[in-house]
This record gives C-alpha cells, structure tokens and sequence, in this order.
C-alpha cells in the first residue's frame, strides 16, 4: 500500500490534486479542505500521507485504486477514524471533510450535532451516530496545534507538536470532566499544558501541572 508520495504539484482540481514524480503523474483525491490549502502551491514539491483504496463495484467488474491524500499524518488517522462510523465510508468522509481536522474533532467532543449537519452529506441521525461512535477517540485531533497540520506554505510538518500521548490526553480530559469541568474548561486546561512544551508521560503528571499554584 502506498503510503506517502511526493512530488510536484502539477494541477489543483474539485476534488483531486495531480502529484507529478518523475515521469509518472498520480491522481490523488483530497477533502475540500486540503484543496483550499493546496491550490496556491502549484508547481511546488510536497509530501502527501496517503491511504490506498478500492473503488467501485467487484460484481460489476469494475475496481479502480484510489490514493487519497492529506498534508499531514494526523489528519490522515483522523480520516481513518471518521470512516469507522456506521454508514459513513471512505466517500462519504471525503465529502464530508470541508473543514479542518481540529474543528470537526472539536465539535465531536462537545457533542455539538447541530454543527456537524452543517458538513455536506451528514444529517442529524449521523450527525449523532459520529458524536456516538467518536466523542471519546477524538481528543488528540481536537488539541491539535497548527504544527500538527500542514503547513500553509506547501510543506508538511514531519510529526505533530503534541507533547502528550494521546492515549493519555485522552485520559486526562474524562478525568477533568468528571471532576466538574466543561467540555470547554477541560480543553482548555490541556491547551495550556501543551502550550509549555513540557513532555509528561502520566495523567498523573499532568494533572499536577495543571493545577499548579490553585
């Protein structure tokens, strides 16, 4: 499975981006906001994080590869976690995906609906299913700093800034919540502690970092 490829940007289109390496031309397909961040870099190289799937119908003799591409490495996990849910699926996800990672992330977590039927082909019956099925995987997406996406000037950050393991992020927000804090209280709290660029690799350490001189 290919799963990064980089080349030069060689046409920005609907709902593709045509990567030239060497003398071969890739289709690659993008979510709407990645074409918007891609299409005053034509001409220059990058790097794309790459997913590899079948379209189109076995039964009917007809399967095409497909490559879909993302700047950054986060944004692609993201992509694979939103295509986990119920009815959803690779199209519908790349569809759905006109805004950034982090602000879609951020409104599953606070188990926003109205917001998410606002994304083209979400209704509210999967609207709810999303919140349902990620509201608890999606806190390290919904932290993201910009670092953790790509870039604005074509290039793509090698790994996100976050200096906490997800797993423990994770960990650290149910527990502030279930303390008292809002969704929004909680993430705040954990922007702040991601913002000293300090590495800790317990809830507990982190926790005590936040409430430090209370």
């Amino acid at each position: 499975m290919i799963t990064k490829i980089t080349g030069v940007l060689n046409r920005v289109q609907d709902d593709e981006v045509r990567l030239q390496v060497g003398a071969l031309e890739y289709q690659v397909l993008v979510p709407e906001f990645i074409r918007r961040r891609l299409q005053s870099q034509l001409g220059r190289e990058m790097t794309l994080h790459t997913s590899h799937y079948l379209d189109g119908n076995p039964m009917q003799g007809r399967v095409v590869p497909r490559l879909i591409g993302f700047t950054a490495e986060a944004e692609l996990d993201f992509f694979d976690l939103f295509c986990t849910v119920d009815k959803v699926g690779t199209r519908k996800a790349l569809k759905a995906m006109v805004r950034p990672v982090k602000e879609i992330a951020d409104a599953i977590q606070r188990q926003d609906s109205k917001w998410l039927t606002t994304l083209p082909g979400v209704g509210a019956a999967t609207a709810e299913q999303i919140i349902a099925t990620l509201r608890r995987k999606v806190t390290k997406f919904a932290l993201m700093t910009p670092a953790a996406e790509g870039t604005n000037d074509g290039t793509v950050a090698s790994s996100t800034s976050v200096v906490v393991d997800g797993n423990i992020m994770e960990d650290v927000y149910q527990a502030l919540m279930s303390v008292g804090h809002s969704p929004q209280e909680a993430r705040n709290r954990l922007d702040k502690v991601l913002a000293t660029g300090k590495a800790f690799k317990s809830v507990e350490e982190v926790l005590l970092e936040i409430y430090k001189g209370e």
